[in-house]
């Protein structure tokens, strides 16, 4: 790709030595050398170099016997980079070395090398930074383009090569980084200089390393690498260390399980787990340093919710599948991100589902993780799966649900036409021939067809390289048992222009109810063109997309979906799952009417199964987040939503029961939230009895972990100035690691306007006086309380003035870091209905810089338009229904 804006290529390099020492922690600052052993490719009198925030003091180049100094450095900000110029030109070396001497910071910006603040657990080591709020820790974060923000390096994903690292820390400490330590010597000071073990061939992105009060629990392999088990362990400030214990349950299972999978041995001799107190994303797959969001990784028995168990043991998979698929084959380029990302989250799913089965994770990722995927890419600013990425900015905005969502739909749709046993023989191939290199796309289809005789990349191309998927519409023979089928691109906006539909996909239409079929049989057959027609189809029943593992949605007849919300007998759970979503987006574009997904929802009355009823809850949240200003429909769907959940409510109950399943403790949370905000008395007042039992006595009246939420709404609900101020001190005092994640999903459901604007959002946005800045959601965890008061249609306007007056305030807030302003975007914005807010969302950005945030800021503004036109199409459609059902 001609117009990537990468590196020149004057200097290859093949080592890094790398030092860091003087740490500073009254200003921030430390220092460092680096040595870069690598080749000049040719006479040269400048070396380009990726910097960001570093100043440089010396450069040294050795060629051969013979050194040149400079202290001539050009940065430039925009292009993160600094020329070193030298004194005169150098000729072309195959031996070159490349010494650096420079200074850093130890930002705050959860990027490069940074701290971390947090409040110990247990009384903390001596030489621990503290001030009078917090104490720190300290680590990194370098993808995507974040090393050339700790030290000067060539930092572009296929600029390959090993490290040597040692850093000098206060000898009370514990430094880690990917490979195990070397030695430790005492150094002036009260310190010592810590080094490791040389890397294996890697990207500059993979390099970790972390200094702290830290602790650990430890575990091992079953399996032997090079003739010894594999030590596996968790490390966390000290005084948390027993909440890694549930991850180490996974992890060294999880090595084992790939191992095998993949046919390759785990390549490092140690698996590290760090929990980092401030964290831009769930995790990072480090090349054996992983690091972790806490709540993505620790988990009290006491004190957590039953749903973390779930996020940790997939996102440990995920970062465990990564070690193979990312670092030890790692993308060309940023453009096929989601190689990795897709691959680790479909592998992260598998192995959790290996370890799980009762867990059900292929009906969860249906529910939650390929219905975001539709979501994105059902507008017309999505991207394709690999996509143009220019520069270090580009880059940031790829990491969505279109990379590891869509992505992992993709190789689930492969994978099951496939086989996984023949998919997975192609992965190993894949890794076998690339291992310690770069790939691109091509070479996995063509070890994949290697596998199976089949020619995956003709199959696949269009949907890695083309926006959108496809609308299977179907219409039924009068007369005959036929049905024909034709694909077009799918827009939720409902206007396709024949520009948009140029795409021919192959599709796996996995068909049940051939005439004289086995009950149940499924028919591999697929759609190559635009229309086709398939003979021998019951009238009785059929169904297309069986097991729901074709990324598409399927437009039947009305009537058609009618009966099937009559033949459940005969449905999976995830195609259950799969139709409704398919119904209630077929309604939001306009392709179909609401009518027919509310009465295909109403046969869902007797369903319990949790993640069946969470796809019909959130396919009425979105109806009533559409709709829902108008009274007359708002109570006619909560209506309907409490007629819905009526039976399995009363299953669950308030109370689990000994030894439950995983999933009725899900389902009881979301059931009773649904009642609560649905207006049902009954549970309404239990939840308030609670409540008022645990603010009149914490310790002998404690809300079980999985009843906070709907505890918690019920108190916002019916007095939302005392249960905020409260709910404000929960966050600020709970012992449980989840408990502020819960807090603000809760505070975020305040409808009163007051509350929000003087309370909620000053408390967002740290705009309070200065001595109260501990009092302010930490920038990692800002997207939790802004997403809920986003979907909450009181707040959302305020949300909205804030940014549009105080958008330099908000810039700050988050510390110019692009991932979490473009992340705030995506979750603030969205959810207006309304051509007005789209003409002045549309006004204000002009006048602003959307660096690092346009392509989300189109997206935003696509949803804003497809939830207008839903509202206004079929706002008198649904009344309509709601009153001839007795619901309005």
């Amino acid at each position: 790709m001609t117009d990537r804006d990468i590196l020149p290529d004057t200097f290859k390099p093949v080592h890094y030595d790398l030092v860091i020492k003087d740490l500073n922690f009254e200003n921030w600052s430390y220092k460092g050398t680096v040595r870069i052993d690598g080749q000049l490719v040719r006479p040269a009198t400048e070396i380009v170099i990726n910097t960001l925030e570093l100043t440089l003091h010396k450069a040294t180049l050795t060629l051969g016997d013979q050194s040149w100094e400079s202290t001539a450095f050009a940065e430039d900000t925009k292009t993160q980079r600094s020329t070193i110029t030298f004194p005169q030109e150098l000729p072309a070396s195959p031996s070159a070395s490349l010494a650096i001497e420079f200074t850093g910071l130890l930002n705050h910006d959860m990027a490069g090398f940074y701290r971390s603040q947090y409040k110990p657990a247990a009384p903390a080591a001596a030489s621990v930074p503290r001030d009078d709020e917090f104490h720190y820790m300290l680590s990194t974060q370098f993808e995507a383009c974040d090393a050339r923000r700790a030290f000067p390096c060539f930092d572009e994903p296929n600029l390959k090569a090993t490290f040597d690292f040692a850093i000098e820390i206060p000898e009370d400490q514990v430094a880690l980084s990917n490979m195990p330590e070397k030695e430790s010597r005492p150094v002036p000071g009260g310190k010592k200089l810590v080094s490791f073990e040389r890397s294996p061939v890697m990207s500059t992105y993979l390099l970790a390393w972390a200094v702290g009060d830290f602790e650990y629990v430890e575990a091992f392999t079953d399996r032997l690498y090079n003739g010894r088990k594999l030590p596996v362990r968790v490390y966390t400030t000290r005084g948390l260390k027993e909440q890694g214990r549930w991850a180490l349950e996974h992890a060294p299972k999880i090595i084992d399980y790939f191992s095998e999978q993949f046919e390759i041995d785990y390549p490092l001799p140690k698996s590290d787990i760090l929990a980092v107190h401030e964290f831009t994303h769930g995790a990072m797959e480090n090349w054996g340093l992983v690091t972790y969001r806490m709540t993505a990784i620790l988990f009290d028995e006491q004190l957590s919710e039953a749903r973390f168990r779930n996020r940790i043991a997939y996102v440990v998979a995920h970062e465990l599948a990564h070690q193979w698929f990312g670092n030890l084959v790692t993308m060309d380029w940023w453009d096929e991100l989601w190689l990795n990302e897709g691959f680790a989250t479909w592998a992260g799913w598998l192995a959790t589902d290996h370890l799980h089965p009762d867990w059900e994770v292929w009906p969860q990722f249906i529910n939650e993780g390929m219905d975001q995927a539709f979501a994105l890419d059902a507008v017309r600013s999505s991207h394709p799966i690999q996509v143009e990425v220019r520069d270090a900015l580009d880059v940031n905005q790829i990491f969505d649900k279109i990379s590891y969502l869509k992505g992992c739909s993709m190789i689930r749709m492969l994978a099951s036409n496939l086989g996984i046993q023949t998919f997975l023989k192609g992965i190993a191939i894949y890794l076998k021939r690339h291992a310690y290199g770069n790939a691109k796309t091509e070479a996995l289809w063509a070890a994949l067809s290697e596998a199976s005789g089949v020619d995956v990349n003709a199959m696949m191309k269009p949907w890695i390289e083309k926006v959108g998927f496809p609308v299977l519409t179907v219409s039924e023979a009068a007369q005959k048992p036929q049905i024909t089928v034709r694909q077009s691109r799918f827009l939720s906006t409902g206007d396709v222009k024949p520009e948009d539909d140029t795409t021919t996909w192959w599709v796996p239409l996995a068909l049940k109810g051939k005439v004289g079929a086995q009950d149940g049989a499924v028919e591999a057959v697929s759609l190559t063109t635009k229309e086709t027609t398939i003979d021998d189809v019951s009238k009785d029943f059929y169904q297309l997309n069986a097991g729901a593992t074709g990324f598409y949605r399927v437009n039947y007849p009305e009537e058609r979906l009618r009966l099937l919300g009559t033949q459940l007998q005969h449905l999976t759970t995830e195609d259950k799952i799969f139709i409704t979503g398919s119904a209630a987006d077929l309604a939001f574009s306009g392709h179909a009417a609401t009518g027919a997904l509310l009465s295909f929802v109403q046969g869902l009355k007797s369903e319990t199964h949790y993640r069946v009823l969470s796809q019909a809850l959130d396919s009425l949240a979105t109806l009533k987040s559409v709709f829902g200003e108008d009274e007359q429909i708002k109570k006619g769907l909560e209506k309907l939503t409490l007629e819905l959940i009526d039976k399995a409510l009363k299953l669950v109950g308030w109370e689990a029961s000994k030894g439950e399943d995983y999933n009725t403790s899900l389902l009881r949370k979301r059931l009773l939230l649904a009642a609560v905000a649905s207006g049902h008395e009954e549970t309404i007042a239990e939840a308030l009895c609670r409540w008022n039992a645990y603010q009149a006595s914490p310790a002998t009246s404690p809300i079980p972990a999985d009843l906070r939420g709907p505890v918690y709404r019920a108190a916002i609900l019916r007095d939302p100035v005392a249960a905020t101020k409260a709910l404000k001190h929960e966050w600020f005092t709970t012992p449980a690691i989840d408990g502020k994640e819960v807090c603000l999903s809760a505070l975020g459901h305040v409808s009163d306007e007051a509350v929000v604007r003087d309370v909620l959002i000053p408390f967002l946005f740290n705009t309070s006086p200065p001595a109260a800045a501990a009092d302010s959601v930490p920038a990692a965890d800002m997207h939790i309380l802004a997403g809920v008061l986003a979907a909450n249609r009181v707040a959302r306007p305020l949300l909205w003035k804030f940014l549009k007056e105080d958008w330099d305030a908000f810039n700050k807030k988050l510390g110019g870091n692009p991932i979490l302003v473009d992340r705030m975007v995506r979750v603030s914005l969205p959810k207006f209905v309304d051509y007005a807010t789209l003409g002045e969302i549309e006004t204000f950005f002009e006048g602003v810089s959307t660096k690092g945030f346009d392509r989300t800021l189109e997206q935003v503004k696509d949803s804003i338009r497809g939830r207008a036109a839903y509202r206004a199409r079929d706002q008198e459609g649904v009344r309509g229904w709601l009153v001839a059902n007795g619901y309005a």
